[in-house]
């Protein structure tokens, strides 16, 4: 196991944080940590957040009930990014699709896609 000490954060004090689903692999979204953040997720087991554009920390599903329950954080091998493997209760995207990425914006046998 890493230290968090050794995790690269940006200037803002931030790193992304990629989140799949433990279960089945579908990549669910992506976000910013802090290293409140990645405490709070680490005390509580649920995704907490640093919210770049209201500037606060935010806990996934707080006023949804979707959370993002944690069950481990790898770092990658630069340690300036983190994947979380989580079990999502509900959907993780705040349109209520499963994944933030549901939109093609292409592929390799027809081009961009509308």
């Amino acid at each position: 196991m890493i230290e968090p000490k050794s995790l690269k954060f940006d200037a803002r004090g931030l790193i992304p944080a990629v989140l799949q689903d433990v279960e089945n692999g579908q990549i669910l979204m992506v976000a910013w940590m802090d290293e409140t953040a990645l405490r709070l997720t680490q005390e509580t087991g649920e995704a907490h957040f640093w919210s770049r554009s209201r500037q606060t920390l935010w806990h996934k599903g707080a006023t949804s009930g979707n959370v993002q329950r944690v069950r481990e954080i790898w770092a990658d091998c630069d340690g300036d990014t983190l994947l979380l493997m989580v079990d999502p209760a509900g959907p993780a995207c705040h349109t209520g699709a499963q994944s933030c990425f549901y939109r093609r914006l292409w592929d390799s046998t027809g081009g961009q896609k509308p």
